[in-house]
C-alpha cells in the first residue's frame, strides 16, 4: 500500500439489529488509525450462530444504513448479503481484493473478546495475511490483554491509542494486528431485541432511527 491509498476499516457482524457499540468500534478504530472510511458488511448465512439472524437481510440492511446516515465516512455494504454461501470473513476480504482493494489497505475491525477466539476463525492463520486487524476493547475484555492471551501473535501485535505513538516493532509491507484500548458501550444484538420483547426503551442501546424502524416493521416481537 502506498502513502496515497486510503485506509479503508471493515466490521462484520450479523447487525440483528445493529446498536450502539457497533458504532463505537468503528469511532475508535478511525480515532485510533485514520482511517478514511469504514465499510458495514451485515453477513448474510452467519457460520457461528446456529439459528439464522431474527430479521431478514433486507432489514438488517437497512437498520445498518440508517444508524449510519449521520456519519459520512461509515458506509453499509451488501457484499455478504449478495452472495449464497456462508458468511466467512477470510471469504469476504478475498471478494474485496478482487475488487482491487490491497491487504495493508484493509484495517478489519473487531472486538477482544471475538479476537480472542481467533484460532477458531476460518483459514486462520493466513487470514491475518489478508488485512491488518484492529482489535478494540469491549467490557471485561481489554484489547492490551491479549499478548499474554494470544503469544504467539505478539509480535505482530502494536498497541496504538487515540493521540498516541503507536508502541510496539512495525514491519514494512506486513499486515499488523493493532490494539486500541478505548472505551466502548456494553450493548449486545441479544439484549436489544430481549427488551424489545419486553417493551422496555431502546434509547441507550440503537440510534433513535433504528429504535423506529423495529418499532414500525414490528421485529424481534
Amino acid at each position: 500500500m502506498t502513502s496515497t491509498e486510503p485506509r479503508v476499516g471493515i466490521l462484520g457482524g450479523t447487525f440483528d439489529p445493529i446498536h450502539l457499540g457497533h458504532v463505537a468500534l468503528a469511532e475508535a478504530a478511525c480515532a485510533a488509525l485514520g482511517l478514511a472510511e469504514v465499510l458495514f458488511i451485515p453477513s448474510h448465512h452467519p457460520p457461528h450462530r446456529r439459528v439464522e439472524p431474527a430479521a431478514s437481510g433486507y432489514h438488517r440492511f437497512a437498520m445498518a444504513a440508517l444508524a449510519l446516515a449521520d456519519k459520512p465516512r461509515f458506509l453499509a455494504s451488501d457484499v455478504e448479503l449478495l452472495a449464497s454461501d456462508w458468511s466467512y470473513t477470510s471469504i469476504t476480504l478475498r471478494r474485496l481484493h478482487a475488487a482491487a482493494f490491497d491487504a495493508l489497505q484493509l484495517f478489519f475491525i473487531t472486538g477482544a473478546d471475538a479476537f480472542a477466539e481467533i484460532a477458531t476463525w476460518k483459514d486462520y492463520p493466513s487470514i491475518l495475511d489478508l488485512a491488518n486487524f484492529v482489535v478494540v476493547s469491549r467490557p471485561g475484555h481489554p484489547a492490551l490483554g491479549l499478548p499474554g492471551r494470544l503469544p504467539m501473535l505478539g509480535d505482530r501485535m502494536i498497541v496504538k491509542e487515540p493521540g498516541h505513538a503507536a508502541r510496539g516493532a512495525e514491519q514494512p509491507r506486513a499486515t499488523k494486528i493493532w490494539l486500541v484500548d478505548a472505551r466502548t458501550p456494553d450493548v449486545s444484538s441479544t439484549e436489544v431485541r430481549r427488551r424489545v420483547r419486553g417493551g422496555e426503551p431502546l434509547a441507550d442501546l440503537v440510534p433513535d432511527a433504528v429504535a423506529h424502524y423495529i418499532e414500525r416493521h414490528h421485529l424481534y416481537r
